[in-house]
């Protein structure tokens, strides 16, 4: 339990913004995301200075343009789902769309992109552990660090045991062409859920068997500099300096 995990989505590197301390780009990223939210969404040229702020981090980060635009996709169903606004909202009035529906469709896509970016980027320069010691260090509550650190270990190992009960079941021949072929799948699920369970009160039984008592053992975090709290907040600063400025200005 104690072992590095590494997530699908991190990048390893041994860049700057790799090296920063976990919080200092937590709240880098949180303080990102509130200066483009707040952006009204009138104020378009904002927002390219937001993806200028998103290019350099990711630059200095040695992280390629295809790894970012491939995760990005996650954001995909919330783009479609406002792609409906300028035919629903409004009456027409430009090519049969809405004005206002447009403004809602580009206010949609333009903060979800680059929230989403934003936590890419942490994800892709900072392990899933140290986020979690990265939490702690700002004083989220023991209870919830605690219960996204189990979950970060053992997400991968249920996703494995998944991935080799489908092998298994393809390897018998099952191959499902119909709704009716469903009830191997569905019984699949059901005996990966009670494995699950039962794994889960093996290990927390060995935990309680060797001292645990509802809190794990806090490292010793890495001194923070000067140079760390200035280099991690010059971009969620200058941010908020664009989205102030923008809103004076609308």
């Amino acid at each position: 339990m104690a072992g590095s995990h590494a997530h699908a989505l991190y990048h390893h590197g041994n860049s700057v913004v790799h090296r920063l301390a976990p919080h200092l780009k937590i709240v880098a990223a949180f303080g990102f995301v509130i200066a483009v939210v707040i952006t009204p969404r009138e104020a378009w040229w904002a927002f390219g200075w937001y993806l200028m702020g998103i290019v350099v981090v990711a630059v200095v980060a040695r992280l390629r343009p295809a790894f970012l635009l491939a995760r990005l996709i996650v954001i995909l169903p919330f783009v479609l789902a406002a792609a409906t606004l300028p035919f629903l909202e409004g009456a027409p009035a430009w090519h049969g769309l809405s004005i206002e529906g447009l403004w809602d469709l580009w206010n949609v896509a333009a903060k979800a992109s680059l929230g989403a970016w934003a936590s890419i980027l942490l994800a892709s320069t900072t392990e899933a552990p140290d986020i979690v010691r990265g939490l702690e260090t700002l004083h989220v509550p023991r209870v919830l660090t605690g219960i996204m650190g189990f979950m970060i270990r053992y997400l991968d190992v249920v996703a494995g045991e998944m991935a080799a009960m489908r092998v298994a079941m393809r390897s018998r021949g099952y191959h499902p062409r119909w709704l009716g072929e469903v009830g191997a799948l569905a019984r699949g699920f059901g005996a990966l859920f009670v494995r699950s369970f039962e794994r889960g009160e093996r290990v927390y039984r060995a935990m309680i068997s060797r001292g645990y008592t509802g809190r794990m053992p806090v490292e010793q975090a890495a001194a923070t500099t000067a140079g760390m709290v200035a280099s991690s907040l010059a971009v969620p600063v200058a941010a908020l300096c664009v989205a102030l400025v923008a809103i004076g200005v609308t």
